[in-house]
């Protein structure tokens, strides 16, 4: 199932998770380094083994506790949350879901997607998401 299919999946069930997604994408194309940038930073700050795992595919689960701590000096969670319209509790929380598919689809076996080809597929699905 490719993310554009899980993306569609997390919208059919509507709730927080969507709206944080959309946040996450819109961030992301303004972060920087772009995905690679926040590879990087995730794995500086304790999560190299969650990083690692997602990019080949396994699953490999994250507290919030651990999220936070990986993206912790990024503003990431903050950017995201203003730009879903939820608290970054809210944020966390659905980062345990949505960073295992953004590694996975946007890093596979840990080679970032350009930011240049992030944009473009960051807007599909932001289509299927608003």
């Amino acid at each position: 199932m490719g993310i554009l299919d899980e993306i569609g999946a997390l919208a059919g069930q509507g709730g927080q998770t969507t709206q944080v997604a959309g946040g996450l994408l819109q961030a992301l194309e303004q972060h920087p380094g772009g995905i690679g940038g926040l590879l990087n930073s995730i794995k500086e700050n304790g999560m190299e083994n969650h990083v690692n795992a997602w990019a080949s595919g396994q699953q490999a689960t994250a507290t919030p506790a651990e999220v936070q701590q990986g993206l912790d000096g990024t503003g990431l969670i903050e950017r995201t949350a203003a730009k879903a319209g939820v608290s970054p509790a809210v944020v966390t929380m659905a980062m345990t879901t949505l960073l295992p598919m953004v590694v996975q689809h946007f890093a596979p076996n840990g080679n970032a997607t350009p930011q240049s080809a992030f944009g473009g597929l960051a807007q599909q699905i932001l289509g299927k998401l608003l």
